[in-house]
């Protein structure tokens, strides 16, 4: 048995099979967990929830921001976006499972393993959050999200506010710091406040004071790795703790995929056959 860890597949669905088949996964005794983002701006949207939703419990999959967005449009609270494609899925006769399944799935995921597993989120967790906290605020927005009270949300989560925790926060505040620090979040100031706006690699946004949220001075201990994705201008980052997956492979990147074991990378470039083993390994 293996564990395989994917980054953004973006609706890429030729490339993420093309790269399990040459790791040789097997559903039958592999697990395949996913930092979110399996739609929109890549040509098979309707392929990879198809993939993910009949891989039953060998699949498991963190919501990313793509993927509740998703959701809104589903809900008629915002448009389809042409460069999202994925209007084949709002056409589809399994529309209403798979949306149904992928509304289910969580915001962050503790998984256990024998060197101390991992915690696996779309793009990471708040300087400001230890561990129980963390937990706590994703279980959270995940009952909301499973609730008949899922509309009103995704229809009030679009704000960049909140950017600073404080535990009494509640309502729609609380929960959009929550989404935003799970699903939007790259930078943060050095005090730990959110900042929603740089989207450039940390070395170009090094005069602007900003820092990675992983860098933050005072960021609160988790004693455990991090997996995420999300950040596509990191070309993936691989540190102690902590593992970025996220090689733009819908920008003309790579898909990244990690194989918890012996933390062995593989990579594909879109549309191609062969992965080359991540020089960062």
């Amino acid at each position: 048995m293996a564990t395989y860890l994917v980054g953004d597949i973006h609706g890429c669905e030729r490339t993420l099979r093309a790269l399990l088949t040459q790791v040789d996964f097997s559903p039958d005794k592999d697990i395949l967990y996913s930092v979110g983002d399996l739609v929109a701006r890549g040509p098979d949207s309707l392929g990879v929830l198809r993939f993910f939703y009949q891989l039953g419990d060998a699949a498991r999959v963190v919501l990313g921001n793509h993927d509740l967005h998703l959701l809104a449009v589903a809900h008629g609270i915002k448009p389809v976006k042409a460069k999202d494609n994925t209007q084949p899925i709002l056409d589809a006769p399994d529309k209403k499972s798979l949306l149904s399944w992928l509304s289910q799935q969580p915001l962050l995921m503790d998984v256990a393993a024998p060197d101390g597993g991992f915690l696996l989120t779309h793009a990471g967790i708040s300087p400001q959050w230890d561990k129980k906290t963390a937990v706590a605020c994703a279980n959270e927005v995940e009952a909301i999200l499973r609730s008949d009270e899922q509309r009103w949300l995704l229809e009030n989560m679009y704000a960049d506010s909140p950017d600073q925790w404080d535990p009494p926060l509640s309502g729609l505040d609380r929960y959009r710091y929550i989404i935003n620090s799970f699903t939007r979040m790259r930078f943060c100031f050095p005090d730990g406040r959110l900042d929603m706006q740089c989207k450039l690699p940390p070395s170009q946004a090094a005069d602007s004071g900003l820092l990675p949220w992983f860098e933050v001075p005072e960021r609160q201990p988790l004693d455990q790795a991090v997996v995420f994705g999300h950040w596509a201008a990191l070309n993936g980052t691989i540190q102690p703790k902590l593992y970025g997956l996220d090689t733009g492979c819908v920008w003309g990147g790579s898909l990244t995929l990690l194989r918890w074991e012996d933390k062995a990378c593989f990579t594909l470039p879109a549309e191609k056959t062969s992965p080359k083993r991540d020089p960062k390994q």
